[in-house]
């Protein structure tokens, strides 16, 4: 589907020649700006007024460009060559020459502020003047300057040499020359450049760090520990870091400045940093280059999470559980046949429970089927397949079910469905045998009271394939029994999956996180801030996520992403989650993604 956004200017206007450019503030980020402009062949111009900062980042050029042609990525004489262009000082006035500038010093207005206004009297009347803010008005620092439409942004992504996305930032005020320029230096570093409006966060962080906040507020309310958020996301949703450990990484002082310019300007109760932040940043806690954040780390700079207070107690300090060999799973469709083939494969004997036999035994032959691409590519012996097949006895009542010592159902995502299974499952199963629920979004308590025994009852959420993904979320209510707790985690390690706790509320850890970030990215394309594919492009080279969120919508499909945001706003009343009206109409018109052959995008039937 078509949408408007800020246009394409790279194809409306000139381009000016940027053969020298200015870096001022050469941290972290600006010494990775560097190192791109310099190996591109740019002359490049670092300021800052701390000289040590200034050699750390000569320093850092030499041993990058070392192990790049160790690597065999550049050539010893392109190394010589990208240092010699790398010149340091300590006064603005070395900036007089340069064609583009890009400041880099820290997150405060006034003083970015500052250095324009030392920059409009030392460069020349057509340097393109650029700031590598993402929470601060580009239109603002625009207007302060004596030449306004030479102001951009351009921000890149930390690591700035490894991370593709760019986004070049306009204001009202910016002329189209500036920003086809900067667009055009941007694809000659390789970068892939998405064109954006100013307003705080841009398309990344303005996704990113409202899912930030929402993970700290989760771990604030001692939902669930910082370990099972940080995995849940990681396990669930592909992400290359958990939450948690983002902010650390990024500084949780820097993530409360963002999130504070972003609330200021949405007043989405979304957007308001969650207390946690505000604390940790004002004990001196914010993050690996402290040192502390959410994780303890071996020292200030340090990788390396060490042991804390907080760490999680060793598999032989939790209650003993109950013993399982046999296993019932409840339905026949992909996620009942996937949990099946998991437990299989792990050396249980199972009960496949249909509405019908006939139905059993095709959700059996679609487990052969799978496990014989599992033979076929080399992951699995032929005789180990045909003894996880050998373990899994189809059949057409829940009868069937009657020595088994866990019963997992995935029938449809109903609660009178559920409700009515479960109280079949309390007539049939024997005294001590644990019922599960793989609910996503529906209330596991719920289920537990159909039965005469809540105490047996618990939810344990897989993720879709089943066997291919790790994650397992495993959701007590306030009935449920500890050694079924136990029981539960000690299935779920012996399957081989991650098991991650969390209570009994809606969207449990990974929806409850995901889906209020895909409806904020769908908020920005009905406002016309973003495209489809930038908006999928910026997550993609500058969030590290697997798959765009229109691409991820379109997968799950738009009336399941509805269902489940519609269970988020009625849960906890926050008018952030109220579902975004262009998924509501789309779901209307019959537009549910990929299984349609039309969502967000149009795809070719099948």
């Amino acid at each position: 589907m078509g949408t408007q956004s800020t246009p394409d200017l790279s194809t409306q206007a000139p381009s000016l020649s940027l053969s020298t450019v200015a870096v001022i503030g050469l941290g972290t980020m600006g010494t990775g700006i560097a190192e791109v402009l310099a190996r591109a062949g740019r002359e490049v111009i670092g300021i800052d007024t701390d000289e040590a900062a200034a050699r750390h980042a000569v320093s850092a050029l030499e041993s990058a460009t070392a192990r790049a042609v160790q690597r065999e990525r550049l050539t010893e004489r392109e190394r010589q060559d990208a240092l010699a262009r790398f010149r340091t000082f300590t006064d603005l006035q070395a900036a007089a020459d340069a064609d583009l500038v890009i400041e880099v010093v820290p997150e405060d207005y006034e003083l970015k502020r500052q250095v324009f206004a030392e920059l409009d009297a030392v460069v020349r009347p057509d340097t393109i003047l650029a700031t590598g803010t993402n929470a601060l008005s580009v239109t603002r620092l625009a207007a302060d300057s004596q030449r306004p439409e030479r102001v951009l942004g351009v921000h890149f992504f930390n690591p700035a040499p490894a991370m593709k996305l760019v986004e070049v930032v306009s204001s009202v005020l910016t002329a189209p020359t500036a920003v086809a320029a900067v667009t055009e230096l941007a694809r000659d570093l390789g970068k892939d450049p998405i064109a954006v409006g100013d307003r705080p966060g841009f398309v990344a962080d303005g996704l990113l760090f409202g899912y930030l906040n929402q993970a700290a507020a989760m771990y604030e309310s001692k939902y669930a520990t910082r370990e099972d958020i940080d995995a849940a996301m990681r396990l669930g949703c592909g992400l290359p870091m958990g939450p948690l450990a983002l902010l650390d990484l990024i500084g949780v002082d820097t993530a409360r400045t963002v999130l504070e310019a972003m609330y200021t300007e949405s007043q989405d109760r979304l957007h308001a940093p969650a207390p946690i932040l505000g604390q940790l940043a004002e004990a001196g806690l914010t993050g690996r280059k402290a040192g502390r954040g959410f994780y303890t780390y071996e020292a200030p700079g340090s990788p390396t999470v060490v042991p804390d207070a907080e760490s999680p107690a060793s598999a032989d300090e939790l209650a003993a559980g109950r013993t399982v060999t046999g296993v019932g799973v409840a339905g026949s469709g992909t996620m009942a046949s996937g949990i099946a083939e998991v437990f299989a494969k792990a050396g249980y004997k199972v009960v496949l429970a249909a509405r019908s036999l006939e139905k059993a035994e095709k959700a059996k032959a679609r487990i052969a089927k799978s496990l014989g691409r599992s033979v076929d590519k080399g992951r699995m012996s032929a005789e180990t397949r045909d003894t996880a097949l050998a373990a899994i006895t189809p059949a057409g009542s829940l009868d069937a079910f009657a020595d088994v010592d866990l019963a997992v159902e995935a029938v449809a995502e109903d609660l009178a469905v559920k409700q009515e299974l479960f109280r079949t499952l309390d007539k049939v199963c024997k005294p001590g045998a644990v019922l599960a629920t793989t609910t996503s979004s529906l209330p596991v308590v719920a289920c537990a009271r159909a039965t005469s025994r809540p105490q047996d009852v618990i939810g344990m959420h897989f993720f879709n394939p089943a066997p291919a993904m790790k994650l397992v979320e495993v959701v007590r209510t306030v009935l449920t029994a500890d050694d079924v707790h136990a029981t539960v985690r000690s299935v779920c390690t012996k399957v081989r999956k991650h098991p991650v706790d969390c209570g009994d509320r809606a969207g449990f850890i990974v929806n409850a996180l995901l889906f209020p970030y895909l409806n904020n990215a769908i908020k920005m394309v009905e406002e016309h801030y973003a495209t489809l594919d930038d908006i999928d492009a910026a997550m993609k080279l500058g969030g590290g996520y697997p798959m765009g969120p229109f691409e991820l919508l379109d997968v799950v499909g738009l009336d399941v992403s509805l269902a489940i945001e519609k269970v988020l706003h009625a849960e906890f009343r926050d008018p952030g989650l109220a579902p975004s009206p262009l998924l509501e109409h789309l779901v209307a018109a019959g537009c549910l993604g990929r299984k349609t052959g039309r969502g967000f995008r149009e795809y070719a039937r099948r």
